[in-house]
């Protein structure tokens, strides 16, 4: 993104699926000093409603009232501190507004310029992926000498936590090498949610290791009893279920899932793209419904789209909900046991048939429920495998980028203009806008 003293231009891809199901740009907005226009970016505050996000900005409630019963139940699912952009006029009034659901989806609130009237969508979020090779040495520890080399805390924090149990950093010594690759999105020309890293080597006392990181950013080393390699080179770690009473259980006695999580899912009725956060368990009308883990009910009735829905805080910032019941069997307020019954299978709100969308979140963000639940398997010792894909290609692909001759890092930059890149080496310092 680039800006200029006298004229600056932000483009804006804004996707509609009403037509083939192709994307296509549908707004360029060129904003100068004549027009007065210009793009901000806040936070979301915990507390607020999407109705009050209305209401601030003087739009009629009848633009909530046109929001599909399908669409509705996310409208509840913005989550606190999600950046948002504004588009503003020289006069103050809201002439577009995209605001995250989550990494691939966002809300698109939009003022037509004939009619002045706002239209309402939920699509899909547009940014930027690249790939970035990091190389450092250690001088006083990983976390600390990543944020100093590369100026930037996200990549810092998901080392710290790649190493965490993996590595005993008390042991590194000064001048061991650390090696890396990542992706990192922007949007906007900013950075774009937590980087991802894939694999990372620790050279030290003449010995490398490599740790590989999982989806969500724990290590896990190449070698030991309850890890193996797959012909395809995917990595398998198992870990041995030690407190089954600390685990949540599955909602259903029988589980059927028909439909997974999805930040970013094809609607098979909207024939467009919509979140799915939660998992969809397949059942008869009637089947009783059983409380994850023990809890407080935080809500029990209905819930737009989602039917008659039951919600439960648990400890450690989680929260569980049970939609499109036929019967609900708790009150809101009241305390409930593991496996206890709650409400009952139905098809209440936009559903096509009997089944159940449980979604799980964790500290106000929606979480995959399969990362979490654990099945009931009787008899011998009971294990969690995690598998991690293409350990082997990933491993030789860090191996090609350190035997590279030109080890340069990429350094953030934040400022007021946009996030810039800056490769610094021994001779020059090259500036990249992204």
């Amino acid at each position: 993104m680039r800006y200029h003293q006298e004229k600056r231009v932000i483009i804006l891809p804004i996707y509609n699926f009403w037509s083939k199901m192709k994307y296509i740009l549908i707004f360029i907005f060129t904003l100068s000093l004549t027009f007065g226009m210009k793009i901000t970016q806040k936070n979301w505050k915990s507390g607020d409603t999407f109705s009050e996000y209305l209401d601030s900005h003087n739009i009629p409630y009848s633009l909530l009232k046109s929001i599909s019963q399908e669409d509705t139940k996310f409208l509840t699912e913005i989550q606190r501190d999600a950046e948002y952009y504004e588009l503003i006029d020289n006069s103050g009034n809201l002439i577009q507004a995209l605001i995250p659901l989550n990494e691939e989806m966002q809300i698109h609130l939009v003022k037509d310029r004939d009619t002045h009237k706002y239209s309402f969508d939920i699509i899909p979020i547009s940014y930027k992926k690249h790939t970035y090779f990091a190389h450092l040495k250690i001088q006083s520890n990983p976390s600390n000498d990543t944020q100093k080399v590369l100026n930037q805390a996200k990549i810092a924090k998901r080392i710290g936590q790649v190493l965490k149990n993996t590595l005993n950093t008390r042991n590194l010594q000064k001048g061991d090498e650390l090696s890396f690759y990542y992706h990192q999105k922007t949007r906007l020309g900013y950075t774009y949610h937590m980087p991802k890293i894939e694999v990372v080597s620790i050279k030290s006392r003449g010995k490398t290791k490599f740790i590989y990181a999982d989806e969500d950013g724990y290590g896990h080393k190449e070698k030991g009893k309850l890890i193996s390699f797959t012909k395809k080179g995917d990595l398998v770690h198992k870990k041995l279920i030690r407190e089954r009473s600390d685990k949540f259980n599955m909602p259903l006695r029988r589980v059927r899932v028909t439909s997974s999580f999805s930040y970013r899912r094809w609607h098979p009725i909207l024939h467009r793209y919509r979140p799915h956060h939660g998992t969809d368990f397949g059942a008869r009308r009637g089947v009783p419904l059983l409380a994850v883990y023990s809890g407080r009910v935080s809500f029990a009735g209905w819930m737009g789209g989602y039917g008659k829905v039951v919600k439960i805080k648990h400890p450690k910032g989680y929260e569980s909900l049970y939609a499109h019941q036929s019967r609900i069997k708790v009150k809101k307020g009241q305390r409930v046991k593991k496996g206890q019954i709650i409400g009952y299978v139905g098809s209440t709100g936009r559903s096509t048939g009997p089944h159940l969308h449980f979604g799980l979140k964790k500290r106000g963000r929606w979480v995959d429920p399969m990362k979490v639940l654990k099945r009931a398997i009787p008899g011998k010792k009971k294990y969690s495998k995690l598998v991690i894909k293409d350990a082997k290609k990933k491993k030789k692909k860090l191996i090609k980028f350190m035997e590279q001759k030109d080890k340069s890092n990429y350094v953030w930059k934040n400022s007021k203009f946009g996030l810039y890149c800056i490769i610094k080496d021994n001779n020059a310092t090259k500036h990249q806008e992204l």
